[in-house]
């Protein structure tokens, strides 16, 4: 029997986005969770005495210089130096604009494949691992033609850092089909790159195992990477768990109550699904949201900091999961037949708000703030020519539900 595990996208010392940050207690496992899932990838190898540990790439995140990054990924992979492990490594579009990868001397167990590709036989194992790096940090082109024909009678595991036929928010480099892969005749295909786990085929396998550890509410969900398992009968899989922080979307459902103890109850009771999807030591972020039809519409939303407030408290009390956001996704008790005052005025408010002279006066009030903020900032929030005109008609579509349940919520 041999084992080999496969990860890719580790992304290392990138940092995690999200609200949570502003809670203390929580600040430091967040910030460090990518070096922590890193280290559950070398303890698995260990556990699991894995006849090889194979990156992806996109080990590194981006073009940082830190001399503890570089410190910490040598005292993992001497870990398995140590044990007798090594380590197949090609580079991906984020460690080739890395200066680490060329600076630092890795454990003589790593092997790191270059951008005219190569194979290396797994000592005493009739198994071939072939791979190509990228040689800067585009590759707008298919790499396939730089791998050698597979070792005939032998095992042939193939590293490739491809976005395939493309993928939705990632950029397309060494584009290929699966099906180009499987006429190639290798046993077993390890990407990386995208970072949503897919198997893409079974007979060769094509396996995409996703990102070592989610970073924000884009990347919801357990992360994993792949234990291959050889034997005479061929190439099994199995997920191993990696993430030390996840990010779930989540919704409670609040229909009848009418009370706020009964929704602060469905709350209680409905946070205990995330918890059991939980692997053992790990946290959860939420992206918390209100669902449903409550007498109690108006005075929600009229009270929306309150419920924040009051759901971060009742999750953190579980220690496992913490509440980054808060939405409302409310449906409004079915109307009567007179509109109220406060009705006629919530419509005012919308008309005003589609005005000509309201609108270039809150684009201008935005962009005056937004003015104020750093570069970098300004420039992710305003993306495009109609970015701005856009998040003004959004925030003032926003100020305006908000005093309509402030009234609201005041009258009924």
């Amino acid at each position: 029997m041999i084992k080999l595990l496969h990860t890719a996208d580790v992304h290392l010392d990138s940092p995690l986005t999200s609200l949570a940050l502003r809670d203390e207690s929580l600040r430091e496992s967040i910030q460090s969770a990518t070096r922590s899932a890193f280290v559950q990838i070398i303890d698995t190898s260990l556990a699991e005495n894995v006849d090889a540990l194979l990156i992806a790439g996109d080990l590194y995140d981006g073009a940082q210089r830190s001399a503890k990054t570089a410190a910490f990924l040598t005292g993992q992979l001497e870990r398995l130096r140590t044990a007798g492990i090594p380590v197949f490594y090609i580079k991906g579009n984020h460690d080739a604009e890395n200066p680490i990868t060329g600076e630092v001397a890795l454990p003589d167990n790593v092997h790191i494949f270059d951008g005219r590709g190569g194979k290396q036989q797994l000592e005493g194992k009739n198994v071939w691992i072939h791979g190509v790096s990228f040689n800067g940090k585009h590759a707008p082109d298919s790499l396939l033609s730089k791998f050698e024909a597979p070792v005939p009678g032998a095992v042939n595991i193939a590293m490739l850092h491809t976005s395939l036929a493309g993928a939705t928010g990632h950029d397309n480099y060494a584009p290929c089909s699966v099906a180009e892969l499987s006429a190639l005749g290798f046993d077993y295909w390890a990407l990386g790159h995208i970072h949503k786990r897919q198997v893409h085929s079974e007979a060769p396998w094509v396996v995409m195992p996703g990102i070592l550890q989610g970073r924000d509410i884009g990347e919801a969900g357990s992360k994993s990477a792949t234990l291959l398992t050889i034997e005479d009968e061929g190439i099994a899989i199995e997920e191993v768990p990696t993430s030390v922080v996840t990010f779930l979307g989540h919704n409670i459902d609040v229909s009848g109550a009418e009370n706020d103890d009964e929704i602060r109850q469905r709350i209680r009771s409905g946070i205990h699904g995330p918890i059991e999807g939980l692997q053992a030591g790990n946290n959860a972020i939420l992206r918390l949201t209100l669902v449903g039809r409550t007498t109690q519409h108006w005075q929600v939303l009229r009270d929306r900091d309150v419920w924040a407030e009051t759901v971060s408290q009742i999750t953190e009390e579980t220690g496992r999961l913490w509440v980054e956001k808060l939405d409302f996704a409310l449906e409004a008790p079915n109307a009567v037949a007179d509109s109220s005052a406060t009705d006629e005025l919530g419509q005012l408010m919308k008309q005003i708000a589609m005005e000509e002279g309201f609108a270039a006066q809150a684009q201008a009030e935005v962009d005056d703030v937004l003015s104020q903020l750093p570069s970098t900032r300004r420039a992710e929030l305003l993306s495009d020519e109609t970015a701005l005109a856009d998040l003004t008609r959004d925030l003032a579509e926003a100020g305006s539900k908000h005093l309509y349940a402030l009234m609201k919520g005041a009258s009924e």
